[in-house]
């Protein structure tokens, strides 16, 4: 049976700040730096054949750390740049637009609290956690389904089908669109959903892609 492993990024220098961060690119804090061993040990025993993420740094940065701790990097690390893939070993990282966050719009780089005293909690909830209510210039989850879901579809549900293990590392928005899809959330539904910042969700699946068990 293939198992499915979706890790949401360590938590970021602006999930420590409380800003809305979307499509742009700030780096782990000191804190989610040094969670990664933690979030690494519940990983240990999982054989894990493929990692898909995106190109925004905390991404790419917990994977290299993620994978640094399970000992899955080059043992000669002073010839690459740091948390670049290329120090991977044994196990291919895809790296894809498609597995990036919402693009939150006009509130990028907005502390969340003010934002919320601004406009109102219940429309600050609906721009962050419903399904089809996009932030002022921004991305709904619906948005976000519709370049995730497919590129899940075509690569991934691929490797799942012939049995590989696969790690998806990526942010909340592209995750809840990928959980919204494997456990059948409704569109209502899925506005409680949240996944915490270095939670780990995982699902088993068949030979014919019929999830067997989830656990998160």
């Amino acid at each position: 049976m293939a198992k499915l492993i979706l890790l949401r990024h360590l938590q970021s220098q602006w999930n420590l700040e409380n800003k809305f961060t979307g499509w742009i690119d700030i780096p782990l804090s000191k804190q989610g730096i040094k969670s990664a061993k933690e979030v690494a040990e519940k990983l240990r025993d999982l054989k894990i054949d493929k990692v898909y993420t995106s190109p925004l740094i905390r991404n790419k940065e917990t994977v290299s750390l993620i994978l640094e701790h399970l000992n899955k990097v080059k043992e000669d690390k002073s010839s690459f740049p740091p948390f670049a893939v290329a120090r991977v070993k044994d196990v291919p990282v895809i790296i894809d637009k498609a597995l990036d966050e919402r693009n939150y719009g006009k509130l990028q780089g907005l502390n969340k609290d003010r934002v919320k005293k601004q406009c109102g909690e219940a429309k600050v909830r609906l721009w962050r956690r419903s399904w089809n209510v996009a932030p002022p210039g921004g991305e709904s989850l619906k948005d976000v389904s519709k370049r995730t879901l497919p590129f899940f579809k075509k690569y991934i549900e691929k490797d799942l089908r012939e049995g590989k293990n696969v790690l998806i590392v990526a942010s909340h928005n592209s995750l809840r669109a990928l959980v919204k899809y494997l456990e059948k959330i409704s569109c209502k539904d899925v506005i409680d959903l949240e996944i915490a910042t270095g939670a780990i969700r995982e699902y088993e699946f068949d030979k014919n892609l019929r999830l067997k068990s989830k656990r998160s």
